[in-house]
């Protein structure tokens, strides 16, 4: 194993990250955030804005390590996500609103970090490494506030919010909530709102238990889940900005999760505009509804004995 190697991992360890952090894919990351190439000794450590597939590509360049694309996620989910957790790393400190999914997504190294990791190897690495962890809480909770204050505030009851990552995605599943729910589902209940930042966005999993639905497969979730209890309805919502509307493998997948379900179930396909909603008029399952964000008045319907009901 390189030296460089070998030091990211103690660095690591030394910052207190969890055993699952403590690898090879971890401490590349680390190098990669501080373009350390094997050339450079630690103090020669830098601050690139960088994302994934240049961390993956310089892993493969510079220490011969190569990962197979599929990996993206295991980067991101398994240690990226950490190292913001830590403070460790910034994420998209160049534009904190660019949306959590985006393939312009980039990380950097913490300034205090940075200073901290340039002085590894040297005698002043231990006294810097002690004053580092005596305030590294403070400075993980101030940036964590940072992160909260760049989510998207819905209003998901009279006095209640819920706050949601930024971006296209998520713009449309608060118009889903504040906007379409006021007009189709008054006095209707939010249990679950999927959030591209953490899938588990907001969900009342004890209201959907209630009505006889037990969920443990979170990847199949539709956007957006609400109960209408003046028809006992369960309406089930996909948030369409770029892919997935309720076509007919969907509206399948969807039954059978919600099978048990106590309530009658209505499909909803949520757009944000008709150009959006064009593209995928061939696929969308019949018995369902769709819903445009750019013309909330309106609902069109795909067929069936009853207009906004369950089938």
């Amino acid at each position: 194993m390189h030296p460089n190697l070998e030091g990211a991992l103690e660095i690591l360890k030394a910052l207190g990250l969890p055993r699952a952090q403590l690898n090879e894919r971890s401490a590349l990351c680390l190098l990669a955030i501080l373009n350390l190439t094997p050339d450079k000794s630690w103090s020669q450590a830098e601050n690139p804005l960088i994302g994934i597939t240049p961390m993956m590509e310089f892993s493969r360049v510079h220490y011969g390590k190569e990962y197979a694309p599929n990996t993206r996620e295991t980067f991101r989910r398994q240690t990226m996500h950490q190292f913001i957790e830590a403070g460790i790393s910034l994420y998209n400190p160049d534009k904190p609103t660019r949306p959590v999914n985006s393939p312009k997504a980039v990380y950097q190294i913490e300034p205090e970090a940075l200073k901290l990791i340039r002085k590894y190897g040297t005698s002043q690495w231990e006294p810097a490494l002690e004053a580092y962890l005596a305030t590294r809480e403070t400075l993980v909770e101030r940036y964590a506030k940072e992160r909260e204050q760049n989510r998207l505030p819905v209003q998901i009851a009279p006095g209640k919010q819920i706050h949601i990552s930024q971006g296209e995605h998520s713009e449309l599943i608060k118009a889903i909530i504040e906007d379409f729910a006021a007009r189709y589902v008054p006095g209707g209940i939010l249990i679950y709102a999927g959030d591209t930042g953490d899938k588990w966005g907001y969900f009342d999993e004890e209201l959907l238990s209630r009505l006889g639905v037990r969920v443990n497969s979170k990847g199949k979730m539709p956007d957006v889940i609400l109960y209408y209890p003046e028809k006992d309805w369960l309406l089930l919502i996909e948030s369409v900005t770029s892919h997935g509307p309720v076509d007919g493998k969907r509206h399948d997948e969807l039954a059978r999760l919600f099978k048990d379900s106590s309530a009658g179930i209505v499909y909803v396909t949520a757009f944000p505009n008709r150009a959006v909603m064009a593209r995928y008029l061939s696929v969308i399952a019949w018995e369902t509804e769709v819903w445009v964000a750019d013309a909330p008045s309106h609902l069109i319907h795909f067929n069936g004995v009853r207009f906004l009901g369950p089938y």
